[in-house]
């Protein structure tokens, strides 16, 4: 899930507690406790940031007092008791400065203070009161402003992720072209359809380029010839290939990756959990083969029966998180959970009706580098440059072996090591007693920062933070969705729309699209309900048999693989421009007929058994 980046309610003058113009350029939110150490850090910056902006900065902070500490919530409610703004902030740099860590003598002093003694009793009541409805306000509006931790900053509405030290704060507040590019990239991404769109403007692009006067160029373009050269001995391929070969490989090992965690850790890692997605996935890649096969039955097309099977993901995704709440995040999990489902099933066809010519003694050198992948995990290797090195190696064995090079993203993702979560307590502790020893040597002559032993242990414990599979995933997810992916629909989806294209194709285009927007969501309702029938599985009731089929509907989005089978299973340049028509086509037609269906679909699904 994919936390908020922006402030949930803007700054209110009289409601929140501001310190500045209220006409100044940049405004500095802050989520803060006063028993969280890092927010005491922190305050000493903003005050370093405040004495260099001047009237162009004003700041406000908001409670989010730490869960758990009634201490923070008493000293919140406390400071929120002060009759004036002055006093306000009089309390609360006297709660952030005056002792290392809050105390109860900390909030007695502030409490004489305010002279809260001298007011009479019933007054004290509405006065507390109105704190502690304050208090809860901000906690609220922590929450809708996806704030897990504190203190968390926010600079004119966008959340600041950066560091806290004053050079970072200044560069973030006046806006240098890398912190603004950096944010709106960050932004980007967080928005959920991201992925989508950009995988949808770079199909336009392919589409209007190759149909412009530039066409005959871009087509060329993708044909150069790339490679390296030993003396006589050489590897060269197409620059299409090295895409759809190698760059490709690297949404393999995502795929293969995000497969690995679900049967793990996600929602396919129990049977109930995993059994109506599966279901659905089984029944969405059987029923649109056999509708190709039916209208194909034999021919030069007939190898095409794999292209209808496939579902893309960030289309599909995309759709259901423009329509928010009217999807349930139910509805969400199990069409995401399909989509891995099916994924597996793809790379299975792949594997073994999509390949050429097997090569024995190279797919034996790949039998070998998987083993040597295997000892690596049980030697307990966490590196991840080991498992990569022997990836490229297993990619040169398989591409020579006649199978799709591809497949060694997922041989590779499937051996890449995860391990048990860790002691947080003990990591924390740890961090806290080597950054405690470091600082006290601060103000050392000849000392400038950390020293080289302790930044070897700290990143030891950032390495032990998350297991190499997740990092792995976490750090190449987005250059897949946002690189790769792209880079692929330049390289593919660029189709001529002209008559000829199509004339004499229409049966495999029927074939085609009627797989995937009738065979989809056909076999998707279809399965899950033979699977509830059976008692197998156990279809939430959070949404419906309808919604469920919308879902189904928008699983014919075939897209990225779809274009990728049909690139293996048509090598006749008229019929892969025909299929790309046909994928684009039913994509389009499947993504209006689903989200037509979710739309208006009921919120909320009672029937349990019955379509």
């Amino acid at each position: 899930m994919r936390l908020m980046q922006r402030l949930d309610r803007p700054v209110d003058p009289v409601r929140d507690h501001v310190v500045g113009d209220a006409h100044a350029e940049i405004t500095l939110v802050e989520y803060g406790s006063y028993d969280c150490p890092h927010c005491r850090a922190a305050n000493a910056r903003i005050a370093e940031v405040r004495d260099q902006l001047g009237q162009r900065v004003r700041y406000v902070f908001r409670h989010r007092p730490i869960s758990g500490s009634e201490l923070a919530r008493r000293a919140a409610e406390l400071v929120e008791q002060a009759g004036t703004p002055e006093e306000f902030w009089s309390a609360h740099v006297s709660l952030m400065t005056r002792s290392r860590t809050l105390t109860e003598d900390d909030l007695r002093a502030v409490a004489e203070d305010l002279r809260l003694g001298e007011l009479e009793e019933d007054a004290i009541e509405a006065v507390q009161a109105e704190a502690r409805a304050r208090v809860d306000e901000d906690v609220a509006s922590s929450h809708a402003s996806g704030v897990r931790f504190t203190p968390t900053f926010f600079i004119n509405s966008q959340r600041y992720d950066g560091p806290w030290d004053e050079a970072s704060f200044t560069d973030a507040m006046l806006g240098s072209l890398g912190h603004r590019v950096r944010t709106a990239a960050l932004g980007f991404a967080s928005w959920a359809p991201s992925t989508g769109v950009l995988l949808l403007l770079a199909t336009l692009l392919a589409i209007v380029v190759v149909n412009s006067q530039w066409g005959p160029a871009f087509t060329q373009f993708w044909e150069t010839s790339l490679g390296v050269q030993f003396g006589d001995a050489g590897f060269r391929m197409s620059l299409a290939h090295w895409v759809n070969d190698a760059l490709l490989t690297v949404f393999f090992l995502v795929v293969g990756l995000e497969i690995k965690r679900e049967f793990t850790v996600g929602h396919l890692a129990s049977r109930r959990s995993a059994a109506l997605p599966i279901a659905a996935a089984i029944g969405g890649m059987v029923v649109p083969a056999l509708i190709y096969v039916w209208l194909v039955p034999g021919g030069a097309w007939s190898h095409g029966w794999g292209v209808p099977m496939a579902t893309d993901t960030a289309f599909a995704v995309a759709l259901i998180a423009i329509m928010g709440s009217r999807v349930p995040v139910e509805l969400r999990i199990f069409l995401t959970a399909a989509a891995i489902v099916d994924d597996i099933g793809a790379i299975i066809v792949v594997a073994i009706f999509y390949s050429d010519a097997l090569n024995v003694t190279a797919l034996l050198g790949a039998l070998g580098t998987v083993g040597f992948l295997g000892l690596l995990n049980r030697w307990g290797v966490y590196r991840v440059t080991p498992y990569v090195l022997t990836g490229v190696v297993l990619w040169a064995c398989v591409h020579a072996g006649g199978l799709h090079a591809t497949l060694a993203g997922v041989l590779l993702a499937t051996f890449i090591p995860t391990r048990k979560p860790p002691d947080y307590r003990a990591l924390v502790a740890q961090a806290d007693a080597i950054l405690n020893s470091e600082a006290s040597h601060g103000g050392e002559q000849f000392r400038h920062g950390p020293s080289e032993p302790a930044l070897r242990e700290l990143d030891a414990i950032h390495d032990r933070l998350e297991s190499p599979a997740d990092r792995l995933l976490r750090h190449v997810a987005p250059r897949s969705s946002y690189l790769v992916l792209p880079i692929f629909a330049l390289a593919n989806a660029g189709v001529v729309i002209a008559a000829q294209v199509i004339s004499g194709h229409g049966m495999l285009m029927a074939a085609i699209i009627c797989g995937l927007t009738i065979g989809k969501p056909a076999g998707f309702l279809l399965a899950s309900w033979l699977a509830v029938k059976a008692n197998i599985a156990e279809k939430p009731a959070a949404y419906s048999w309808r919604q469920l089929a919308g879902a189904g509907a928008l699983g014919g989005i075939g897209f990225t693989m779809s274009l990728f089978i049909a690139g293996q299973a048509f090598p006749v340049a008229d019929d892969f421009a025909a299929a790309k028509i046909a994928v684009f086509a039913a994509s389009i037609l499947s993504a209006i007929i689903g989200v037509a269906v979710l739309w208006g679909a009921p919120s909320t699904g009672n029937d349990r058994t019955s379509p």
